[in-house]
């Protein structure tokens, strides 16, 4: 597979630089291993093979001693890659022990948060080690002949599925993947009792990605407690699937906002495979898809960025206003709103006109479209090709 240089790169040499030691999370097949052949170590260690996982499960000290031997050999620190981190959560410790006595430098890379979350099983010294979490492929990092939005909105955007040429082929590896990962390996990492109706809500939560949730409402669907539901979310969060995103509850009016919040599935191409969807995008739907192709995109090239972002929507409880996306820029929102065409004009901005009435700290506000170039809509308002929204934040 052609390797795609991603943007992460700089962020890891960066942190190297300062002898820092990176966590590296992402899902499967965001390319962690391809971008880990590209940076030069002294010992590569994946616990994906059930070999060497078997060995270090016998005995940690295996590792320890062949670390320490390296160690001996260097004249620098060595940097220890270990890929899978969370199938041996106890090397989290190993890895601390040997940063603070300055043996080691570590990337440590994992497909699921949950098993690094349990009580015990992190416990990594704050300031020693950076998280970076690596995406699918964000708009700057595809290649310029992969740039059609059709497809970006049918297949997604993971390097594996993105490097195929043939649409076949794309549909045939986006299927393994729901079936040797998100069918098997979630249900393993959640011990998931009832496999029947994690089946059902993990198509459900598919087809209501990017819709706001309400956990009573699905559990009647489905046909399990809510907090069952809640609990099923929270694995999709923890195995790195779903992103949870929070309404913006901030107000200075006594305008009701939603306290619901909504979830989107980390890739779109994964998202219409878990919801059983075919390769034929229903119009009624591709106007919501697209408002979720501009959220990933956003949260995406957050993770890259050198200032802190959080982003949220904002809607009102009976759903007269909202608007899209709200990025908070340490208190400065922009609000942006999706709308698939290359003729907006102004009366599809009535809802960021509202906001902008409403939040002084907000600047401008944008729409991003189909347009070819960038357009002035009104004072504060501006048309934006969906190409160049990652201006919005670098």
């Amino acid at each position: 597979m052609h390797y795609i240089p991603r943007k992460i790169e700089q962020n890891i040499n960066v942190a190297l630089k300062r002898n820092k030691s990176v966590l590296l999370l992402g899902a499967r097949q965001t390319g962690k291993t391809t971008l880990l052949n590209q940076i030069p170590t002294d010992l590569y260690i994946s616990l994906a093979l059930p070999t060497v996982r078997q060995r270090f499960e016998k005995d940690l000290a295996l590792l320890l001693g062949e670390i320490e031997a390296l160690h001996t050999k260097k004249a620098k620190i060595p940097l220890i890659v270990i890929d899978e981190v969370q199938k041996i959560p106890e090397i989290m410790d190993l890895a601390q022990d040997l940063i603070d006595r300055k043996k080691a430098q570590f990337i440590l890379t994992g497909s699921s948060a949950r098993k690094l979350k349990q009580p015990g099983k992190i416990n990594l010294l704050p300031g020693r080690v950076v998280a970076l979490k690596l995406t699918p492929l964000t708009i700057s990092e595809l290649p310029k002949d992969k740039k059609n939005l059709e497809e970006l909105l049918l297949y997604g955007t993971l390097p594996e599925i993105i490097t195929q040429s043939k649409s076949q082929d794309k549909e045939t590896d986006l299927i393994s993947y729901i079936s040797t990962y998100l069918e098997e390996e979630v249900r393993a990492e959640a011990l998931v009792r009832n496999v029947g109706s994690f089946s059902r809500f993990l198509e459900l939560a598919a087809s209501e990605s990017g819709n706001i949730i309400n956990f009573r409402k699905l559990s009647q669907e489905i046909g399990v407690a809510h907090t069952t539901i809640a609990a099923y979310y929270q694995i999709l969060e923890d195995c790195l699937i779903a992103e949870r995103i929070e309404p913006l509850r901030h107000t200075k009016t006594r305008r009701r906002l939603t306290a619901l919040p909504k979830y989107l599935f980390f890739d779109l191409g994964v998202r219409r495979l878990s919801a059983n969807e075919g390769t034929k995008l229903p119009a009624k739907y591709i106007g919501s898809i697209f408002e979720q192709f501009v959220g990933l995109e956003l949260i995406n090239s957050i993770n890259l960025a050198a200032e802190r972002y959080k982003i949220y929507f904002w809607r009102d409880v009976n759903g007269s206003s909202e608007v899209d996306w709200i990025l908070d820029k340490q208190g400065e929102y922009i609000p942006i709103e999706t709308k698939l065409t290359s003729n907006p004009t102004i009366k599809d901005a009535k809802h960021l006109q509202t906001f902008l009435a409403e939040y002084e700290n907000t600047d401008k506000a944008y729409i991003i479209c189909t347009v070819p170039r960038k357009i002035k809509l009104h004072e504060r308002i501006y048309a934006l090709p969906w190409q160049e929204m990652g201006e919005l934040i670098f």
